[in-house]
C-alpha cells in the first residue's frame, strides 16, 4: 500500500477526533526519513509520525508553550507498517488505536495531567482568562476580532475588563433570545472552563459572568450547570451589586509605528 495514502488515512481519522476537542492541524513538513502530522490546542499537542527507515507508525503527545510544543514527547502507541505487505486493513487498525488514545476519558485524563505541569493550587487548573475568552468564540464568532484588538493594545490580557465589555452583553442577549440548546452549550462551556480554570478564570465565570445573569434567567442556565459551579455561583452571589477590588490597570502597548520610532532614536 502506498505509504502516503496510508499515512493520510490514519492522520485524517486522528484529525476528525481531535478537531471537536479544539485541536488544529498545523502545516509542517517532515524530513527524508519522517512523515509528520501535528495537531495543537492551547494546552497540548499530538503528532502522528511515520519513521520510514524503521517502518514505525507512532502517535505522541506533549504539552504546549507560548512558543509551540515543548517537545517533551511521550509515545502513546507504536505500530509496524510495511508498505510492501500491509494494506488498508492494517492502516485502519492503527488509526482506530490512535483514535482511542486521543478520545473520550483517556484524552480528558491526559489533559488534566498536562495542566498539572504548572504549579497551581491542588484544586486549581491553569486555563487563564485569555483561554476562557477564546473558548467563547465557538459561541460568539465576532469575539475573535475583539480578542485580537485587546491583545494588540494591552498586555497582559485584561480578563475582567474584556469580559464585562465584550462577553457579558452577548451572554445576556443569548439568555433572552437563545434556544434551550444554545443555553445548554453556554453552560457546558462554563462548566468545562470552571473545572480547568485558574483562580482568576473561576472568579470571572462566577462574579463577572454569572452574577450578570438577569434574575428571570437564573433557572434557565442554572439547570445546566455542574454541581461545583452551582455551589460556586451561590457563594459568589454575595458579591452581586457590591464593589470588589478593581483589576489593576494594564499598560497599553505601543503601536508598531511608536516602537519603530523608538528604535531609531
Amino acid at each position: 500500500m502506498d505509504i502516503k495514502v496510508a499515512f493520510k488515512s490514519i492522520s485524517d481519522k486522528v484529525e476528525a477526533t481531535l478537531s471537536p476537542q479544539g485541536f488544529t492541524k498545523q502545516k509542517i513538513s517532515g524530513s527524508d526519513n519522517e512523515m509528520v502530522a501535528l495537531f495543537t490546542s492551547e494546552t497540548s499537542a499530538y503528532s502522528v509520525v511515520y519513521f520510514i527507515d524503521k517502518m514505525h507508525m507512532v502517535m505522541r503527545h506533549c504539552a504546549m508553550t507560548e512558543d509551540g510544543p515543548d517537545n517533551e514527547w511521550k509515545v502513546l502507541a507504536t505500530w509496524m507498517f510495511d508498505p510492501e505487505t500491509d494494506t488498508q486493513k492494517e492502516a485502519d487498525s492503527i488509526a482506530n488505536d490512535f483514535v482511542d488514545n486521543c478520545s473520550g476519558a483517556v484524552a480528558a485524563k491526559r489533559l488534566k495531567a498536562t495542566k498539572k505541569k504548572k504549579k497551581k493550587g491542588d484544586d486549581e487548573g491553569n486555563a487563564d482568562p485569555l483561554f476562557l475568552a477564546k473558548r467563547f468564540v465557538s459561541i460568539f464568532p465576532e469575539l475573535k476580532d475583539e480578542i485580537k484588538t485587546e491583545q494588540d493594545c494591552y498586555y497582559p490580557f485584561r480578563g475582567v475588563t474584556f469580559t464585562r465589555a465584550s462577553i457579558v452583553p452577548k451572554v445576556e442577549v443569548l439568555l433572552k433570545q437563545g434556544s434551550k440548546k444554545e443555553i445548554e452549550k453556554l453552560a457546558t462551556l462554563l462548566n468545562t472552563q470552571y473545572a480547568n480554570g485558574d483562580a482568576d478564570t473561576r472568579s470571572i465565570i462566577t462574579i463577572v459572568i454569572l452574577n450578570s445573569v438577569p434574575l428571570d434567567k437564573y433557572e434557565d442556565i442554572n439547570a445546566y450547570l455542574s454541581d461545583d459551579l452551582k455551589k460556586a455561583w451561590k457563594a459568589a452571589l454575595k458579591f452581586k451589586g457590591k464593589k470588589v477590588k478593581p483589576e489593576k490597570p494594564k499598560k497599553k502597548k505601543k503601536s508598531m509605528a511608536e516602537r519603530l520610532q523608538a528604535q531609531q532614536r
